[in-house]
């Protein structure tokens, strides 16, 4: 491809991303799979082109003084303009007399903080990090979780391979990948011996302190990660039962169990009123997701005050639940993927006025009996991990006993 029909490509993407309803993950597979012309070193520049478009989008709009995509894009491309935009076939339409005297015009406000940590202001305002955002904005590592064998076996496995890792700084189950990894073409991953997922959500998975003899609950289990990762705690034994409201999420994990020759996850789209003696419930609620912003960089452009009020209902409400499900002397272990207090600390405050039956457990002291590496935060019940301080996503967990 020319340099211009690169562009035109890229913009055809942004300008679909920027209209924030769907993820620009989804739109750009949708884009390069219905175009399967496209060579793999032009697929590769018009994709890191337009993450590197999205991760930067506050500073382009700022310095554009437009939020419109092909603005936005001379922008980014005002070094390379003649190649670019060159009329040509399939390429990008020549500057107009307007867009060129606008060229000329400099942007020399400073920017303001939220611009500067690449985060919307009202979500800025709550985060007030700048640094914190700006970890958020950055790319996520490739972290792989050892299972049925022990992560120096696993790092063996893959040396063989040829794939290069290193031990995660927190997790005894977790390696960092150092390259993209290809799991169909990982013998390790087709053998069952690992899995993908962010060392955070392994560490929430060891917090759970599970037992064989416990009776579990993953409520709202998703992709089905925790469950994996604490059947692999449990050696397959024991038995988590494994919830989702949608049906298509569930039949998403069969797949892995067998992969992973799981056989004690038990998946159910209900959950009977009877059962109200849980020793574990784990709620990994759903929220914003702004722990994840290094994998969903536009994702903080589609999440709306409106949608963050929804999701904290949606958190209190489950914690109703979780509260009558689990059982005298058992375990809700609240989970969000949110670096938000609205869908964490303040969640747990305003669930512990309601139900004085329960207690958070010193979640510091849990961590130095399960996990060898200092505990990474200043608060003693409320634990918080995120790309800023644990080079992890970002993830709240807060483990809630019952007393009575």
């Amino acid at each position: 491809m020319q340099s211009g029909a690169r562009y035109q490509a890229i913009l055809e993407i942004i300008t679909e991303v920027f209209k924030d309803e769907q993820p620009a993950d989804k739109i750009i597979n949708d884009y390069i799979r219905a175009r399967k012309y496209i060579g793999s070193k032009d697929r590769k520049f018009i994709i890191d082109a337009v993450w590197q478009i999205v991760r930067n989008r506050c500073k382009l709009t700022f310095d554009a003084k437009s939020a419109e995509p092909r603005k936005i894009l001379l922008y980014f491309a005002r070094d390379n303009l003649a190649e670019v935009f060159d009329g040509a076939t399939y390429g990008m339409a020549t500057l107009s007399d307007e867009e060129r005297e606008w060229l000329q015009q400099e942007n020399e406000e400073p920017y303001p903080d939220w611009v500067e940590a690449e985060c919307p202001e009202w979500l800025y305002t709550k985060i007030g990090n700048i640094d914190f955002c700006k970890a958020l904005n950055g790319q996520a590592r490739t972290d792989v979780r050892a299972h049925g064998i022990s992560a120096d076996e696993l790092q063996n496995k893959l040396k063989a391979e040829g794939i290069e890792s290193t031990k995660g700084q927190y997790s005894p189950y977790c390696l960092h990948i150092a390259e993209r990894l290809v799991l169909n073409n990982c013998m390790a991953w087709q053998d069952g011996y690992l899995d993908v997922q962010d060392e955070a959500s392994q560490l929430a998975a060891v917090l759970i302190d599970a037992k064989p003899e416990h009776k579990i609950m993953d409520y709202c289990c998703g992709a089905g990660g925790k469950s994996l990762a604490l059947s692999n705690i449990l050696q397959d034994n024991g038995h988590i039962l494994a919830y989702d409201i949608e049906a298509k999420r569930l039949e998403a994990i069969k797949p892995r169990m067998a992969r992973l020759n799981v056989h004690n996850i038990e998946l159910t789209d209900i959950v009977a009123d009877s059962d109200k003696d849980f020793d574990r419930f784990i709620l990994d609620a759903p929220c914003s997701g702004t722990g994840t912003w290094r994998r969903a960089p536009d994702a903080k452009f589609r999440l709306t005050k409106e949608k963050l009020y929804g999701l904290t209902k949606i958190q209190a409400e489950l914690l109703e639940i979780a509260a009558a499900k689990t059982k005298k002397s058992g375990r809700i272990i609240y989970i969000t993927c949110s670096v938000l207090a609205d869908e964490n600390e303040k969640q747990i405050e305003q669930f512990l006025l309601r139900h004085g039956e329960f207690k958070p457990i010193n979640i510091r002291e849990l961590w130095e009996r399960k996990i060898a590496a200092p505990y990474p935060h200043d608060d003693d019940f409320m634990l918080r991990l995120s790309p800023y301080t644990t080079n992890t996503d970002g993830f709240f967990i807060c483990v809630l006993e019952k007393l009575v």
